[in-house]
């Protein structure tokens, strides 16, 4: 398969209806601005097409959108009960010691005091040590420092999660 040919997840995703198209890109990605402006875009031709259009859409999104979407993720280290796609991300926490955990409690509470909403990071792929460390050097940015990196990050928890719907069978 090409890159420019549609895959079988993307057409399938393509052919939606609305309603499901939306709820499907709400589980990626809990910004309704970032939802509508996916929809607007299909059908997306290839997946690259779908990629473009989720970094298009991420630099559009307001303070208020990144807010809005950093809502629907849970903080590092306590991925929600039961949410199998966030217990995926945060793999790199299964095998972390008591301390660590409390740990990132600890700077996860000081980061949410100082910036006023949870710590946001691509885990895939991280390990937890891996994610304290950029806690602790990402909690002494400004906070227009730190919406960017945010932005930046969710764009590629968004590309992951996005690509999981272009590769289903």
């Amino acid at each position: 398969m090409t890159s420019n040919s549609t895959p079988p997840g993307l057409a399938r995703f393509n052919a939606l209806e609305e309603h499901a198209a939306h709820a499907a890109l709400h589980e990626a990605c809990a910004s309704t601005t970032w939802v509508k402006l996916l929809l607007a875009g299909r059908p997306h031709a290839c997946a690259d097409d779908l990629y473009a259009a989720s970094d298009a859409a991420m630099a559009e999104l307001t303070a208020e959108d990144l807010a809005e979407a950093m809502a629907g993720h849970p903080p590092i280290g306590r991925p929600k009960a039961g949410d199998p796609t966030s217990a995926r991300e945060q793999r790199g926490m299964a095998g972390a010691s008591e301390e660590l955990k409390a740990e990132l409690l600890d700077l996860n509470l000081a980061y949410q005091d100082r910036f006023g909403h949870v710590f946001l990071i691509c885990a895939t792929g991280r390990t937890g040590e891996q994610m304290r460390d950029a806690l602790k050097e990402r909690i002494g940015n400004s906070p227009e420092q730190e919406r960017e990196i945010v932005r930046t990050e969710l764009g590629k928890i968004n590309r992951i999660r996005l690509a999981r719907i272009v590769e289903e069978d």
